[in-house]
């Protein structure tokens, strides 16, 4: 059954924006960034998370401090556009470790594949075993990043959500 969503506030939404770049906050801290007491803050979150608002808290990882890595992303377009060869495909995407992200895309190609592979020659061994397997692949493009410019930091709540925000004056 879904679930019904419920109108937020300006704190439910500046509550969202703090959790997704800082998940590791004190409840303490959060209450106060948003203007709450402890109690009603920590209260606003268990509603957001058991609303689906909040669908996990992770960690972000510093890759190259681990090691060797090189991230590439792939435009898949398959054989045959039927839903068997979609479903197919996810099924076997979704295995793949390496496959860090994955949407379906409407326009030029089926597929934008993001993987993290440890060097070049490990993401050309795993994509021309994609391309040789039974799959359904027919087109495969590959664009290694050369260096992430802006990365990912959270959704822009404000900017989605209220309906006054202008995102030309940003360009301006």
């Amino acid at each position: 059954m879904g679930k019904t969503p419920r109108k937020l506030d300006r704190t439910d939404l500046k509550i969202l924006s703090l959790l997704q770049t800082e998940g590791r906050i004190t409840n303490l801290k959060l209450a106060e960034k948003v203007g709450l007491s402890p109690s009603p803050c920590l209260e606003r979150v268990k509603r957001l998370e058991a609303a689906g608002y909040i669908n996990r808290y992770s960690a972000e990882i510093d890759l190259d401090l681990l090691c060797r890595n090189v991230l590439v992303f792939a435009e898949v377009t398959l054989k045959n556009q039927r839903g068997e060869d979609y479903e197919r495909f996810e099924t076997v995407i979704a295995k793949i470790p390496e496959i860090i992200e994955a949407y379906s895309i409407g326009g030029g190609y089926d597929y934008l594949l993001k993987f993290v592979c440890g060097d070049v020659r490990d993401y050309q061994i795993l994509s021309e075993k994609m391309i040789n397997s039974d799959v359904g692949i027919d087109k495969f493009f590959s664009h290694i990043v050369i260096k992430p410019v802006k990365a990912y930091r959270g959704m822009p709540l404000a900017h989605l959500i209220d309906k006054d925000t202008n995102p030309s004056v940003i360009l301006s």
